[in-house]
């Protein structure tokens, strides 16, 4: 299935961390905290949005960092994405 986000959207899905810290340790799911860096996967065609015009500065495949509660969780095709919008990104990693 593809997904097609409208508007300012973004389809992202996450990178998975290490799951030992840098001292050896294993850590149980539990304790792990919600990954804030994905991968895009599905950029919107942004235009006007609210009232407003919104340029898009995300392509598909980019590393990024994500505001920790933001998006809606989808599960899709046993994959799990998370739909945000183009503001919810802080960061672009390179």
């Amino acid at each position: 299935m593809n997904v097609k986000p409208l508007g300012d959207r973004v389809v992202i899905k996450n990178v998975e961390m290490e799951e030992t810290t840098k001292s050896g340790i294993v850590l149980p799911g539990a304790a792990k905290e919600k990954p804030q860096m994905a991968e895009i996967v599905a950029v919107g065609p942004g235009g006007l949005v609210d009232g407003k015009e919104v340029t898009m500065h995300v392509e598909v495949g980019q590393k990024v960092i994500y505001s920790k509660y933001a998006g809606t969780e989808v599960k899709i095709d046993g994959k799990e994405l998370i739909i945000v919008r183009q503001s919810d990104i802080l960061a672009i990693v390179e």
